[in-house]
């Protein structure tokens, strides 16, 4: 069974700090695909679309200072990849309904 690690008792805040970065920095890449789509659609006006940028570029970089604060750049990119992992296999498994193996569990542990 694949798993993601993020954190025992000893670090904890850790692993969860670096979770919830994580899902805030993929929040932000979808707000990001969604300015870019109503841009595109002729939707918002150039003021609208300088604003938003700046927002966008604010919330990144609070995000990247907080990584810093926290030492945790690695342990996001490295949650990163293993949701991506996660969401590949997931996505491989819809195309493929007869596929078989082992199931997926997010853990805050040694549960084994």
């Amino acid at each position: 069974m694949a798993k993601i690690d993020v954190g025992d008792e000893a670090d904890a805040r850790q692993g969860l700090v670096t979770l919830v970065v994580t899902v805030v920095e993929l929040l932000v890449e979808a707000l990001e695909r969604e300015a870019v789509r109503r841009m595109d659609s002729g939707k918002l006006s150039d003021e609208d679309v300088e604003r938003l940028g700046s927002q966008l570029a604010r919330i990144e970089a609070e995000i990247e200072q907080l990584k810093r604060d926290e030492g945790i750049e690695e342990g996001v990119a490295d949650l990163r990849g293993d949701l991506d992992g996660l969401v590949a296999d997931a996505i491989e498994r819809f195309d493929d309904p007869e596929a078989s193996g082992p199931g997926y569990t997010v853990y805050g542990g040694d549960e084994e």
